[in-house]
C-alpha cells in the first residue's frame, strides 16, 4: 500500500485507538467522586479499573487468533460496537457493582480494538516502515491520555453534566470510526475451516481472573496466609497448567506455545508483562495522589499529569521515526526500561508536600521509557514471524502487557490500601474500617492534613514497589538479541520470513 492509502486507512484505526484510551483515562481523574458517589471504597476503585484490564486481557488471544482466521476489517468493527454499547450502560451504572461488570463488557471490547489495530498495521505495512506508523499510534495514545483526563475533569466538575457523561464521551468516537474503517480499510478476507480453542481462551481467562480475585481480596477480607489464598493460588495454578495441555493438544490454539521457542519473542513478552506492571501504576494512581494528597480539583490533577503523558508521546513518535530511519531498536529498548526503572525510584520520594515542579520531572523521565517500551516490543516480536502467526504474536504480546497492568492493578491498589490505612491510623475514622474512599473537602482541616500525609506516603510506596518491575523489564530488554527490521512483506500481507525462530536474510527481502 502507497503511503497515502496507508493514512486513509490508518485514520480509522486511531479513531478506534483513541476511544478506547479515552474509555480508561477520561474516568481516571473522576473515579474518586464516581466511587464515594456509589457507595464504594479502595477495592471498588482497584475493580473498575481492574475489571477492564482483566476482560482486555483475557480476550486479546482470542481476538488475534479470530483475526488469523477472519475478516480483520468486521472483526475491529464488531470491537467497536462492543465498546460504545458498554459505555452507554456504564454511564448508567447505579452502583459499583454494575459499573466494575459493564467495565468489564468495555474491557472484551477495547481488548479488540488495541490488538487488531497493531495487526491491522502489519498487515498493511513491512517491519522497516513500521516504526514510523507506530510513531503514529503513540502519538494518539498519548494525545488520548492526554486529553482524556482534562475531559473527564472538566465534565466532572461542570455542573448538569457530572461523572456520568465521561462514559458518553467516547460513543461518538467509535461511531465516526466505524464510518471511516468501512470507507477505508481494504484488506484480504482470510477464510480458513478451523475451530476455534474456546476451551483455552476459557481456560486462560479463568487463571487470570482467579489470580486477581485472591489478589485484591487478600489481606482485606482474609490473610495472605489463609486457606482461601491457598486455595486461589492453586486453582490459578492448576488452571494455568490445563491451558498449557489445551494448547498442546488444539490444533489451532489460541496462544500457540511455539511461539515461545523463539527467544525474541519469549523475552519481549515478559518484558511487556512487567512494563505493563510499571506503567499502570503511574496512570492509575496520580489521580488519587493529585486529589487526596495534594487537594486539586479533578480537572487541574489532569493538567498536572501532562509531562508524563508529553514524555510518552515525545519518545514513541521520536523513537518510531528514527527506528524506520536506522533499522536499530534495541538501544531504544534498553534506554526505556533504564527511564522508566529511574523515574518510578524518583517518584517513591515524593510526599503530598513535595514540589509539583520535582514530581513533573520525574513523571517526565518515566513517560519518556515508557514511550520507548511499549509499541517497540510488539514491533520486535511482529519482525520474528510469518503472515500465518503475525495476529497471534502481536497479541500474546499485547496479552503480557494487560495481565501485567491488571495484575499490577490489583497488586498495588491492595497495598495502597493497606498502606493509607496503617499511616492514617484512627484519624481516618469509619472510612479506614471500610475502605471507603474519602472526601478531603468534607472532612475538619486536622483530618484532613492527616489524610493528604496518608495517601502521600502510601502512593509513593506503591511507586517504589513497581521499580522492580520496570527493573526487570530492563534486564530482560538486555538479553534481546537484535536483528535489522525486514524492509519486505509477503503478498499475504504479513511481513516476509521463515518461521518462528527462523533468521532474516536483508539481501533476499531486497531484492523481492
Amino acid at each position: 500500500m502507497s503511503h497515502a492509502e496507508i493514512m486513509r486507512a490508518l485514520s480509522g484505526l486511531l479513531l478506534g485507538m483513541f476511544a478506547a484510551v479515552l474509555s480508561s483515562t477520561i474516568v481516571t481523574n473522576a473515579l474518586p467522586r464516581i466511587i464515594a458517589d456509589l457507595g464504594g471504597g479502595q477495592s471498588a476503585y482497584t475493580w473498575v479499573i481492574t475489571a477492564t484490564l482483566l476482560a482486555m486481557t483475557a480476550s486479546m488471544p482470542l481476538w488475534g487468533k479470530l483475526a488469523d482466521l477472519f475478516s480483520k476489517k468486521l472483526l475491529i468493527q464488531c470491537a467497536l460496537v462492543l465498546y460504545a454499547a458498554g459505555s452507554v450502560v456504564a454511564g448508567l451504572a447505579q452502583s459499583p457493582g454494575m459499573l466494575i461488570t459493564v467495565r468489564a463488557v468495555q474491557g472484551i471490547g477495547v481488548g479488540g480494538l488495541a490488538g487488531l489495530a497493531q495487526i491491522i498495521m502489519a498487515a498493511m505495512i513491512a517491519p522497516r516502515e513500521r516504526g514510523r506508523y507506530n510513531g503514529y499510534l503513540g502519538a494518539t495514545f498519548a494525545a488520548a491520555t492526554v486529553s482524556g483526563p482534562l475531559i473527564g475533569g472538566l465534565i466532572t466538575d461542570t455542573p448538569g453534566l457530572g461523572w456520568r457523561w465521561c462514559f458518553f464521551a467516547g460513543v461518538p468516537f467509535s461511531v465516526v470510526a466505524l464510518v471511516v474503517l468501512q470507507r477505508t480499510l481494504r484488506l484480504p478476507v482470510t477464510r480458513r475451516a478451523v475451530r476455534i480453542d474456546w476451551l483455552g481462551a476459557l481456560l486462560v481467562s479463568a487463571a487470570v481472573s482467579l489470580l486477581l480475585v485472591w489478589v485484591t481480596l487478600a489481606g482485606d477480607r482474609y490473610p495472605w496466609l489463609s486457606w482461601q489464598t491457598a486455595a486461589m493460588t492453586g486453582g490459578a495454578v492448576l488452571l494455568g497448567l490445563a491451558f498449557v495441555v489445551a494448547e498442546t493438544r488444539a490444533s489451532e490454539p489460541i496462544i500457540p506455545l511455539r511461539l515461545f521457542r523463539d527467544p525474541t519473542i519469549a523475552l519481549a513478552s515478559f518484558a511487556s508483562l512487567f512494563v505493563g506492571i510499571a506503567m499502570f501504576s503511574g496512570t492509575v494512581f496520580f489521580s488519587q495522589f493529585f486529589q487526596l494528597a495534594d487537594g486539586r480539583s479533578p480537572t487541574l490533577s489532569g493538567v498536572m499529569t501532562i509531562p508524563l503523558i508529553g514524555g510518552m508521546s515525545l519518545s514513541s513518535t521520536v523513537s518510531g521515526l528514527l527506528i524506520t530511519r536506522t533499522g536499530r531498536w534495541k538501544y531504544w529498548l534498553v534506554a526505556g526500561g533504564t527511564l522508566t526503572t529511574l523515574g518510578l525510584v524518583l517518584l517513591g520520594t515524593v510526599r503530598h508536600d513535595t514540589p509539583y515542579a520535582w514530581v513533573a520531572v520525574f513523571m517526565a523521565l518515566m513517560g519518556l521509557g515508557v514511550g520507548m517500551l511499549l509499541q517497540n516490543l510488539v514491533l520486535v516480536a511482529q519482525n520474528r514471524v510469518g503472515a500465518r502467526d503475525l495476529g497471534a504474536t502481536s497479541s500474546v504480546v499485547a496479552f503480557f502487557r494487560s495481565f501485567g497492568g491488571a495484575l499490577g492493578v490489583a497488586v498495588l491498589g491492595a497495598v495502597l490500601a493497606a498502606r493509607v490505612s496503617q499511616h492514617a491510623g484512627d484519624a481516618l475514622g469509619p472510612a479506614a474500617g471500610s475502605g471507603g474512599i474519602p472526601d478531603p473537602r468534607l472532612l475538619p482541616e486536622a483530618s484532613r492534613v492527616v489524610i493528604e500525609t496518608a495517601y502521600g506516603r502510601g502512593v509513593a510506596e506503591i511507586f517504589l514497589c513497581a521499580a522492580p518491575a520496570a527493573l526487570a523489564a530492563l534486564l530482560l530488554t538486555l538479553f534481546i538479541r537484535e536483528t535489522r527490521l525486514r524492509s519486505g512483506a509477503e503478498p499475504g500481507g504479513g511481513p516476509a520470513g521463515a518461521s518462528v525462530g527462523g533468521t532474516v536474510d536483508d539481501t533476499t527481502t531486497a531484492r523481492r
